[in-house]
């Protein structure tokens, strides 16, 4: 007996294509991630920004459990849009993979290795009946021996490089903002002002906070992993609102 889809069922199982080729359960995992925080990364000469909107939903909430920038190891971190829980199982398995491959070659996994195990991940579940997608996409970064790097995956399993980029709902706002200000040679000051500046224009109010905004970093010069406190992006925002300040 052929097994075919009943017409405009296309959409009730992963395992089915619809006649134009499309995989309705992938789209709509993009879609959760698109209705996500947004998130960003910036590669630089001197290393690795990463930063996250941060929403807070009730006054009771502990923030500190409200994250959006995981360490992945010393010299890689993720960051996150979409469904939390499904980021979770994958940051656990970003984890392993590069113990793993510090355990069996003694040197720390390349970030671009790391972003396309997470897409092999990510892909599995896109073809096998009985499970659904991963409703997040990751901007994966990291300093290795290549330099500073940036990869995105999204819940296709499909990875892709970049030099700065941005996912969740302002994602479109900000990748015309980072083509348009983007430079090769930015220091990593200047990237995480530019970081900052990203932020004011999708964060409600555009009015940001060190409550409102986290930032990572991961300099080339050490190649390890670094949250900023909120004092630390205080001061920033601080540079960022006197930089702006100054006359063109």
């Amino acid at each position: 007996m052929a097994m075919f889809a009943a017409p405009g069922a296309y959409d009730r199982a992963i395992t089915v294509f619809s006649p134009d080729g499309r995989l309705f359960q992938v789209e709509y995992a993009l879609e959760t991630v698109r209705r996500g925080s947004t998130v960003l990364g910036i590669a630089c000469n001197e290393g690795v920004v990463f930063a996250a909107e941060e929403k807070v939903t009730s006054k009771l909430q502990d923030p500190s459990f409200s994250w959006k920038i995981f360490q992945i190891d010393e010299h890689a971190a993720a960051a996150i849009a979409g469904l939390s829980s499904d980021a979770r199982i994958l940051i656990d398995q970003a984890r392993i993979q590069a113990q793993s491959n510090k355990l069996t070659y003694d040197e720390p996994i390349d970030v671009e290795s790391l972003s396309k195990r997470i897409g092999d991940i990510k892909q599995m579940y896109t073809q096998h009946a009985g499970v659904r997608p991963f409703g997040v996409s990751m901007v994966l970064g990291g300093v290795d021996k290549a330099g500073s790097r940036i990869f995105v995956t999204d819940p296709s399993g499909a990875y892709w490089g970049y030099k700065a980029t941005a996912i969740g709902a302002g994602s479109e706002t900000v990748k015309e903002l980072l083509e348009a200000e983007y430079k090769t040679g930015l220091r990593l000051e200047e990237a995480i002002i530019l970081a900052l500046n990203c932020m004011t224009k999708v964060i409600e109010g555009n009015k940001i906070d060190p409550q409102k905004v986290k930032i990572a970093i991961i300099p080339s010069e050490t190649a390890k992993f670094k949250r900023l406190s909120d004092e630390e992006v205080a001061g920033y925002i601080a540079l960022y609102d006197q930089k702006k300040a100054q006359p063109k």
